[in-house]
């Protein structure tokens, strides 16, 4: 007889695969207040009442909630046996079904059903998840046969690296917050590399390391630390070691709850011999305790000799100047275009709001064709980045609008805005506004630009099979003058 698990994850492969009739999309785009995304498990051949904890939904929260939710992780309680789940059965299904808007579990706020779907580490549920944990809350959440559950998994004391041991940790200097002060923003200083060869980062992880006692609990994630975000870049250290100079390299900035940074076999960054990290821009919040930390970079390198293929940068979209933002008001858009000067490829898409953001889209113009490449639900206590799988990344010719929109909601509906009474414009505190596309791209020789289209053509089954993140990816290959039926 088949496993129940195969049969879940067969029944999971195979509706991947139908078109979105199951799924539920947010019935108001700009509203902090969402639609829940509530599913049949009948539908999906399921018995209603057969799924239990040991079955279905403990593989669940292996996957996509313990990361977090164990001693000494970023979440409030342990989801680590049954014991501890079963108090929080009906908050998890009230929160998972949330799914793509803010207060959302897990942490992931793609709307699948707009756009491209294939991003690395998704660790997202599907709608079967959604159907299984709801089916298993409203029959009384039953813990099944023990000898079901799987393995345990086996944590360290909070303090590892998600991306595994890094080949170079890089540690700040201690800061001090007091338990209750006002936000302090700042540089604090800089952070010398010791590399004597120039090397390039294929990931890099930043995470805090406090005095806070990892069985303390909070109420909120922010409540874990006092860096609320990090911006930085690198350069070489002058001749005194008192500031870098030379070819600046930004990186991405580090924010609570953010995920580490992944960087594209063929676009790795620069860390220059004699180097130092510059930590110029911190944010530091006070939360409820005396509290001193530091911040350590885990650095990963491609293997020496290692030189990118593509080194260019692409533009940057957004508007973090003069936005215009209305009080007590749902539904407000704020837009910004950019026209590609060059063939671009976008690696990552990272919406950056503040409070009042709830939601935002990026669009791609060309000619008279308009593609959602994605919409993303915004939390500002979980500011996520999402990189593309490389097959899926938006392949863009030169000439195309970037469009970005983001949406706010400055109602009292909204509960991460301390007071939607006042008019707020661009700001650096959260309770200003920023509307800002934080992900990255690359900008490609058309050389480079035809090869990557072939590569993505060769992965499509037939010319009915169509990508919207590559609008030339069927155009006809240009032909070299001179050759035989050219013109």
């Amino acid at each position: 007889m088949m496993s129940r698990h195969l049969l879940v994850a067969m029944l999971g492969a195979s509706l991947a695969l139908v078109s979105g009739v199951l799924q539920a999309q947010s019935y108001n785009a700009g509203s902090a207040v969402p639609k829940m995304h509530y599913y049949d498990i009948e539908d999906f051949g399921l018995d209603a009442g057969s799924t239990t904890y040991a079955d279905d939904i403990a593989p669940i929260l292996q996957r996509s909630c313990q990361q977090c939710h164990r001693p000494g992780g970023g979440g409030p309680m342990s989801f680590m046996s049954y014991d501890e789940v079963r108090p929080w059965a009906p908050v998890i299904q009230y929160r998972t079904a949330i799914r793509d808007r803010m207060g959302a579990m897990p942490p992931w706020f793609v709307e699948k059903n707009i756009g491209i779907n294939g991003f690395k580490n998704d660790y997202s549920l599907s709608d079967l998840d959604l159907a299984l944990i709801q089916d298993w809350v409203e029959h009384g959440a039953p813990r099944g046969n023990p000898d079901n559950e799987p393995t345990p998994l086996v944590f360290s004391d909070g303090s590892e690296w998600t991306l595994g041991e890094p080949d170079l940790i890089l540690r700040s200097q201690d800061v001090t917050r007091p338990a209750i002060g006002p936000d302090w923003w700042g540089d604090i200083g800089l952070v010398p590399t010791g590399l004597t060869e120039d090397r390039y980062v294929k990931s890099i992880e930043v995470r805090e390391i406090n005095d806070i006692p990892a069985d303390i609990g909070t109420s909120t994630v922010g409540g874990r630390y006092i860096f609320h975000h990090m911006t930085y870049r690198s350069g070489v250290l002058n001749e005194g070691g008192t500031a870098v100079s030379g070819d600046i390299t930004s990186w991405p900035i580090h924010e609570v709850g953010r995920n580490a940074d992944t960087f594209p076999e063929k676009a790795g960054r620069l860390l220059p011999a004699n180097s130092a990290l510059h930590l110029y821009a911190a944010h530091l919040h006070s939360n409820g305790r005396d509290t001193t930390g530091h911040l350590e970079f885990g650095i990963s390198f491609f293997p020496v000799g290692y030189a990118p293929e593509y080194s260019r940068r692409g533009p940057r979209t957004g508007n973090g100047v003069d936005v215009d933002i209305l009080p007590n008001r749902a539904n407000q858009e704020v837009h910004n275009y950019v026209v590609l000067q060059e063939h671009t490829k976008i690696i990552a898409f990272e919406p950056h709001l503040h409070a009042p953001g709830v939601r935002m889209c990026l669009e791609a113009i060309w000619g008279h064709n308009q593609f959602t490449l994605n919409c993303v639900g915004y939390d500002h206590n979980w500011v996520k980045q999402y990189i593309y799988e490389d097959d899926k990344a938006p392949l863009l010719p030169k000439g195309t609008i970037l469009h970005t929109i983001g949406f706010l909601d400055t109602t009292a509906g909204n509960p991460n805005l301390a007071d939607g009474r006042n008019w707020a414009g661009g700001g650096r505190r959260s309770v200003s506004n920023m509307f800002i596309d934080l992900g990255y791209s690359v900008s490609l020789t058309e050389e480079q630009f035809q090869a990557e289209m072939a590569i993505r053509r060769a992965n499509m089954k037939d010319r009915n099979e169509y990508d919207i993140g590559c609008p030339l990816c069927w155009a006809p290959e240009p032909v070299e003058p001179g050759i035989a039926g050219s013109d």
